[in-house]
């Protein structure tokens, strides 16, 4: 008697094409009998022999289970509606959060020019810097949080907790008001916000992930743009109060588009815990790629805070150099998007030490030399902003490389740790800089460049480290 088809193991595989196409990998499908049919035997070794078909019963379904998990986080939709509409709430969301990061520039510049006035750098400084730092560092809970829960609470947690911080820091007049309203609620809403977005899009996308999270991270660019400009004309008109108020009905549309629309795909991680896992720092490439974000981070934050002063002090107008962001943070758009498609074809890790690379330059060779002309300062400005775009977006790709999709959340979350110690320290260390140097900020121009040729070594370590010397040209 011949031998159905269906009484053999089958593999099937997805489609890779397409943007609706399912990335997968291959899965053994459960035997199935020839006719579909149970015997009765009445031999006195029936019993037995039922006995061994429910332990084979039991064992099938066990590794049936074990492959469905595997599978389901092997498969990717790469696609489709319901993928690109996570991306486009992650969009908003990020807007409000991201957006509000890279405006700190301006509320430090105003700050000290009104509110602040008499404080030196370092000390306002304090508190942009509590506020990265925390944005950065309450990932260290969130993101297993998101592996257990997923991102719903987590996005109208830092929804909330955001709009209250920037209406809150509407009101402020005391340098410990601004650190507990901005530094404090708005840095913890902004960690709220920005982890669980960005790991939701990573579990619609594998092979174009690096694409679909650079068009979310282009929100931080876009609200660097139209945040700076919108209070710079507002602070004119209705006054710094209701110009901060505005600033949070904004910051309130995008975290409620983020509410509705925000979702994960994969199942909770059986073995997710509430806590961190610093055990993974024992892997020398996942160590010396968080050495190279902690680098990259430290050196971004100080042209951010300290770019509108800067062109203050070199004799530019209070409204160039507030517009100064919204050209950087133009950089920044094109900086987040665009490369992200490079990196599904070179890698993200190219692309990210690329970006680390092209902000060196423009620290050293055109902010440094040319930065007190308005061409020069002008040109850092956009070059900047673009490598700094792409490193800060294809810095969690490079992280998710590194480990599984659904421990995502835990290996984003152990290097942000450390990552946000970088934010802590750098802006009040670039103010201290300032002041020793009498005011004069090439030292702190020069020393951020230092900055990034450590980033870069870190991150070439860390990929010649997964791939072996021989390959450290390769795509990855």
């Amino acid at each position: 008697m011949g031998v159905d088809q269906a009484d053999c193991p089958e593999t099937h595989r997805g489609d890779e094409e397409g943007d609706g196409g399912i990335t997968q990998t291959p899965v053994m499908t459960r035997p199935k009998s020839a006719l579909g049919v149970v015997y009765c035997d009445s031999s006195p070794m029936a019993p037995v022999a039922q006995e061994n078909d429910r332990r084979d019963e039991s064992e099938l379904e066990k590794q049936q289970t074990t492959m469905s998990q595997t599978t389901c986080e092997e498969t990717y939709p790469e696609g489709g509606l319901r993928a690109w509409l996570v991306v486009l709430g992650a969009w908003f969301a990020l807007m409000s959060s991201m957006g509000l990061m890279n405006t700190i520039g301006v509320f430090q510049a105003y700050a000290l020019s009104h509110q602040l006035k008499g404080q030196n750098e370092g000390t306002v400084g304090w508190i942009f810097s509590i506020y990265t730092f925390l944005a950065f560092f309450c990932g260290v809970y969130i993101g297993p949080v998101f592996d257990k829960y997923g991102p719903r609470r987590l996005v109208v947690a830092g929804c909330i907790t955001t709009v209250v911080g920037v209406i809150c820091t509407s009101f402020c007049k005391e340098l410990w008001q601004f650190a507990l309203s901005f530094g404090v609620l708005c840095g913890f809403g902004t960690s709220l916000l920005f982890t669980p977005c960005i790991a939701a899009v990573g579990h619609w996308f594998r092979r174009r992930r690096g694409f679909a999270t650079g068009i979310a991270a282009t929100a931080g660019g876009t609200g660097g743009i139209i945040f700076p400009l919108m209070l710079t004309a507002l602070f004119d008109k209705i006054g710094y109060g209701w110009a901060t108020r505005a600033l949070a009905l904004v910051c309130l549309v995008g975290g409620v588009v983020g509410i509705l629309l925000v979702r994960s795909r994969l199942p909770p991680a059986e073995d997710a815990k509430a806590h961190p896992d610093f055990r993974i720092f024992q892997q020398a490439p996942f160590a010396l790629t968080a050495a190279g974000i902690f680098l990259l981070e430290f050196s971004m934050f100080i042209p951010l805070a300290y770019i509108s002063t800067y062109a203050e002090h070199v004799g530019f107008d209070a409204r160039f150099a507030f517009h100064l962001l919204p050209i950087m943070n133009a950089g920044s758009v094109v900086g987040r998007g665009l490369p992200g498609y490079y990196a599904d074809v070179v890698g993200p890790f190219n692309v990210c030490i690329f970006s680390v690379l092209l902000s060196l330059v423009a620290c050293l060779c055109v902010w440094l030399p040319l930065g007190h002309t308005t061409a020069g300062i002008v040109v850092f400005s956009l070059l900047f902003g673009f490598g700094s775009g792409t490193s800060i977006c294809m810095a969690p790709v490079c992280v998710g490389r590194l480990c599984k999709t659904q421990q995502y959340g835990r290996y984003y979350a152990a290097t942000y740790t450390v990552v946000s110690f970088a934010c802590l320290i750098g802006i009040p260390i670039g103010g201290n800089i300032v002041r020793a140097s009498g005011g004069d900020y090439r030292n702190l121009i020069i020393f951020t460049g230092a900055m990034y040729v450590g980033s870069a070594a870190a991150l070439m370590g860390a990929k010649v480290t997964q791939l072996g010397g021989r390959k450290w040209l390769a795509a990855y």
